[in-house]
């Protein structure tokens, strides 16, 4: 039989049950009674006062909540300080920047020029029943010049010209970024009602521009989509179509990194390419900074531009710079060759350091350096020795400096293996004159060796005929026959390994044959180092051809 509770019991049981409900109604009834209570208590003066100003507590509410209202929609719409973007007018006569001084990007003017020709006259295309362009993309190397063309299209077509960097739009706070996005296109449709078009200019896009992505926490990731989302609305040709406004994006990311909706049609609908320069263009760019500085009339240009090989024009600018506070520090009255060589060896090597080293440490070094120059120059089929030096830079304790004589794209496998071979020329130099080797074969080393087994592993380039990347094997999903494994036996990286210590020990053992053989050499340049401390281009290639030496070519003169 079922048991009844009394009374009382269910009074216990139910405040068990509901103990905090029953305390949160005590509460908001005492909260209610005692101002009553009180009110009550109070003569009629106060209760007259305070019944008047308790009922304009609902107009100031209202007053104070439509003031935060329009104070959060001027921050975020209205330009105040968190959306607002600091860019005033700029007209493209101010920007200065002339067609002539773009230098070094034939190509990529060709291209452009055409943008500027739609700028001045939209009719052009417009009578065949054509679309306007409405964005560019510039991408490229860093210091190339990207943002130099972006201005000399602003100056050619004499419209107004914004420039904002991408991680401008970037904020902490919600809906800046959009915001920004408004703001700066709501500018340039105002220039564009008042001077006839407008650029907006985007350098760095693609730290607003990526490919938008789930929310991974904090919201960070929604705010950069919102960002991208509007720049998408504000690109789009519905909204831009009534104004001639072209958008120029710059990047030196690739472009698999910006969202694809930004490379459709209607957006970015050009892109050009801004490459670095070759050697006909870097002389161009050595005779246009040397202009802006009193410089040697007989300076050898065509040198320096050989001895520049893949520098851009910021870094021939730099070279330039550089050059030029040498020679003042010299105090000197105009830049020589001889300054424009120690700035470009400073740049790419390091400041010189002489530190208090032993005879038998300079006489090591200047062996080690002495069979990298012999092995580079009689070995190396595209590689010119600039300078060997026994004088410290950065880390290491000497250095030889060599470039390709031009540019090249591709690596055929007798270059690699010239490659390593010069990176051991000053193991085994050290070898042969000492009978032992010092710990500064290191880097030489972990260049020969990555060299040769990217080699075997990923080109195809061995002798025992395996043929494939087979570091894929081991690091591409697409490959892994489990989370943790990987498709690549014990046995065949045994015999890739063995395949990579045979290229090596062959390239050992052709070096130490040539270092044999020109020992005589390998002497002349070690005592010229000890001597000296540092050789010059004309130097190394005087005692070659007094000892009636050529160096190696890429494609051998055929025999007569």
């Amino acid at each position: 039989m079922k048991r009844r509770l009394s009374l009382l019991g269910r009074i216990r049981l139910f405040l068990e049950l509901h103990w905090v409900m029953l305390a949160i109604i005590a509460i908001l009834a005492a909260s209610v009674l005692w101002p009553v209570f009180a009110f009550m208590t109070v003569d009629s003066y106060q209760r007259t006062y305070l019944l008047a100003l308790l009922s304009t507590m609902p107009l100031q509410s209202i007053i104070y909540g439509g003031f935060f209202v329009a104070m959060l929609y001027w921050l975020h719409y209205g330009g105040g300080s968190f959306s607002k973007m600091s860019k005033g007018r700029i007209k493209g006569s101010q920007v200065n920047v002339r067609w002539a001084d773009v230098i070094g990007m034939d190509e990529a003017k060709l291209e452009a020029w055409e943008v500027v020709e739609l700028l001045r006259d939209h009719a052009k295309v417009e009578r065949i029943g054509g679309k306007v362009l409405r964005g560019v993309l510039l991408s490229g190397p860093p210091g190339c010049g990207k943002t130099y063309l972006a201005k000399a299209i602003a100056t050619e077509s004499g419209l107004p010209f914004l420039s904002v960097s991408g991680s401008e739009f970037i904020e902490i706070f919600v809906g800046t970024g959009p915001a920004r996005v408004r703001g700066i296109f709501k500018k340039a449709q105002q220039m564009a009602r008042t001077e006839g078009g407008c650029i907006i200019f985007i350098d760095e896009l693609d730290a607003v521009g990526t490919s938008r992505g789930a929310d991974l926490g904090f919201g960070a990731q929604t705010e950069r989509n919102n960002t991208v989302n509007e720049l998408l609305v504000q690109m789009d040709g519905l909204e831009t179509g009534r104004y001639n406004i072209v958008v120029i994006g710059a990047t030196n990311a690739s472009e698999s990194v910006l969202d694809q909706a930004l490379l459709r049609p209607g957006r970015l609908d050009r892109k050009i390419y801004v490459d670095r320069p070759g050697l006909e263009d870097r002389e161009k760019l050595f005779r246009f900074y040397l202009a802006k500085v009193k410089a040697d009339p007989n300076i050898d240009i065509a040198r320096l531009a050989r001895r520049s090989v893949w520098k851009s024009p910021a870094d021939i600018e730099n070279i330039i710079k550089e050059s030029a506070l040498i020679t003042a520090r010299n105090k000197e009255d105009v830049v020589t060759f001889k300054a424009l060589s120690a700035a470009l060896e400073r740049i790419e090597l390091g400041f010189k350091r002489r530190r208090k080293m032993t005879e038998d440490e300079r006489r090591r070094i200047a062996f080690h350096e002495a069979g990298h120059v012999v092995v580079t120059y009689l070995l190396h089929p595209t590689d010119d020795v600039f300078k060997a030096s026994i004088i410290s830079r950065r880390d290491a304790l000497g250095v030889v400096y060599h470039q390709p004589r031009e540019e090249l794209f591709t690596s055929s496998r007798n270059r690699i293996l010239a490659d390593i071979k010069a990176s051991l020329g000053g193991y085994v130099a050290e070898k042969l004159r000492f009978d032992s080797t010092s710990d500064g074969v290191a880097a030489d080393f972990r260049n020969a060796m990555v060299q040769a087994h990217q080699m075997v592993w990923r080109l195809g380039m061995g002798t025992n005929g395996f043929v494939g990347d087979y570091e894929a094997l081991l690091s591409s999903w697409e490959f892994r026959g489990t989370a943790s494994g990987d498709r690549l036996s014990d046995r065949m990286k045994e015999r890739l390994n063995d395949e990579t210590r045979a290229i090596l020990a062959q390239c050992v053992k052709d070096v130490e044959e040539l270092l044999r053989k020109e020992h005589v050499l390998l002497d002349r340049f070690a005592s010229e180092l000890l001597k000296k401390e540092e050789l010059e281009y004309d130097e190394i290639e005087a005692i070659f051809v007094e000892y009636g030496k050529q160096r190696a070519l890429l494609f051998p003169k055929p025999a007569a």
